[in-house]
């Protein structure tokens, strides 16, 4: 849908048009169910979130106003569903952090990596959740948007509210604040960081 289809989508379910809530919930149902999923690891989670948000969605359809796109608004109702679940379950993990996973590459590329080098990769990775999930909430969420999600900085600054500069400042806080963490529990060397990052952007990630 163009914005102006949302926009006119969503005020005929705000009058309660019920089939028009239903093709926004068909629209962004497996994009919703996906963000909760990552951000729950658990399935049934993902459904609770996913439920919660599209309810929350459907109680404040008045507030819509269309200035940003109608997927960024319930990204952040899921962000919001799925942290309210984390905190009260305690359990599952933030986010999944391994490479295969819509391309977030996490690790350093290696074509046939060996048992110890397997091992090795399986300490960094729980060494990035643990450091994820010490992160504060702002620098938390900012990291899963940009990091994860790969939201542009235009989304993430609609999402959050926020002027652009605002956002990769924020951004580059995080940033640091995560490869802080990671210095201090001693897996990651600091050369090791700046050869993974050096990688990294030789791949071709946005920055």
């Amino acid at each position: 849908m163009t914005s102006e289809e949302e926009l006119n989508t969503v005020r005929a379910a705000a009058s309660g048009d019920k089939s028009a809530f239903e093709r926004i919930v068909r629209e962004h149902q497996k994009n919703v169910y996906n963000l909760a999923l990552k951000l729950t690891g658990s399935e049934q989670d993902a459904l609770d979130a996913s439920q919660d948000a599209f309810l929350k969605a459907y109680q404040n359809l008045r507030s819509f106003r269309g200035e940003s796109r109608l997927s960024v608004w319930l990204y952040r109702l899921t962000y919001n569903a799925s942290m309210d679940i984390i905190k009260k379950s305690r359990r599952g993990r933030l986010v999944s952090l391994s490479a295969e996973e819509d391309g977030a590459e996490l690790d350093m590329p290696d074509d046939a990596p060996t048992p110890d080098e397997q091992a090795e990769r399986r300490e960094r990775l729980e060494a990035v959740r643990a450091a994820v999930l010490e992160l504060d909430e702002d620098k938390r969420r900012i990291i899963l948007m940009r990091e994860y999600r790969d939201m542009s900085y235009s989304d993430i600054a609609a999402a959050l509210k926020l002027e652009e500069g605002t956002v990769k400042s924020r951004l580059a806080r995080a940033r640091a604040a995560l490869a802080e963490i990671l210095k201090n529990c001693g897996t990651f060397s600091l050369d090791t960081q700046s050869n993974r990052q050096s990688t990294k952007n030789k791949g071709g990630a946005a920055e």
